[in-house]
């Protein structure tokens, strides 16, 4: 079985994934990109890229994702036009990109606006927080937080990385999503700190790793542990939050025939 196959049988919906402009303004974030002067060509390419890995692990595809990339394809195309009718463009204050920038720079706004409300448990800020002294040294700066799209990208490379013979069907001694939590818990006691890749050293196909992947981002929606990165695009590191978990929270999480982790709260 492909891996495409096989991941798209086990499918979270990311709720952090706010649409087509959150990619964009995190790609420019992570590449120190000048928003008023967008290389499209690379945007384009870097933005299909986190397409492909969407359509592998998450899963309920929306069709306003393909609308940017052809937004995206229709602006390179209006800025490939020969250098006078560029000129021309320029000169009527009509840049191709100038409509993206300024959604982008709207968008920024009231992303940033909600960020600063309280009580919003939401992925990128109440739960994927810094802050660790375990085990590592800070930077000047300080531990970065680890957001949605940096956790996805470092499992679609292990993805990648696991070799085509360990995609097999699946057995009845599968792990679940609830025992897999377990599991990490006992590794990652309170104020214990780990890494990504400590972690996942018990991890042998691709089964293993979207199962992981989806107990982490319920382990984190649940405040059991918190990740963080010493250098942006660096080692991703886990800190636990809790003694154990209780009666409470095992009742907390729960998980569907398909494998979409669902709670009480939802």
């Amino acid at each position: 079985m492909e891996a495409t196959q096989f991941a798209q049988d086990y499918r979270v919906n990311l709720d952090a994934f706010e649409g087509p402009l959150d990619i964009l303004l995190h790609l420019i974030k992570k590449n120190d990109i000048d928003v008023y002067n967008i290389p499209i060509t690379f945007v384009l390419e870097e933005y299909m890229k986190y397409i492909e890995e969407i359509k592998d692990i998450d899963i309920d595809f929306a069709g306003e994702f393909l609308l940017m990339a052809s937004e995206l394809a229709h602006i390179k195309s209006r800025l490939l036009l020969p250098i006078e009718e560029q000129g021309v463009l320029e000169d009527e204050g009509n840049d191709p990109r100038a409509s993206l920038v300024e959604r982008l720079l709207e968008y920024q706004k009231y992303k940033e606006a909600g960020n600063q409300l309280e009580g919003r448990a939401q992925l990128g800020r109440d739960v994927f927080l810094p802050q660790s002294p375990e085990r590592v040294k800070p930077t000047h700066d300080g531990p970065l937080e680890v957001d949605i799209y940096e956790l996805l990208e470092a499992f679609g490379k292990l993805i990648a990385r696991v070799p085509e013979k360990k995609f097999h069907g699946v057995g009845l001694d599968r792990i679940s999503v609830n025992a897999r939590i377990y599991q990490l818990m006992d590794r990652i006691q309170k104020d214990a700190t780990t890494t990504m890749e400590e972690i996942l050293t018990d991890v042998f196909d691709v089964y293993d790793v979207i199962i992981t992947f989806l107990s982490l981002l319920e382990m984190c929606r649940l405040k059991m542990i918190k990740l963080y990165q010493i250098e942006r695009g660096g080692t991703i590191y886990l800190r636990g939050s809790v003694e154990k978990i209780s009666e409470e929270e095992r009742m907390k999480i729960q998980v569907d025939e398909y494998g979409s982790v669902k709670s009480e709260e939802s």
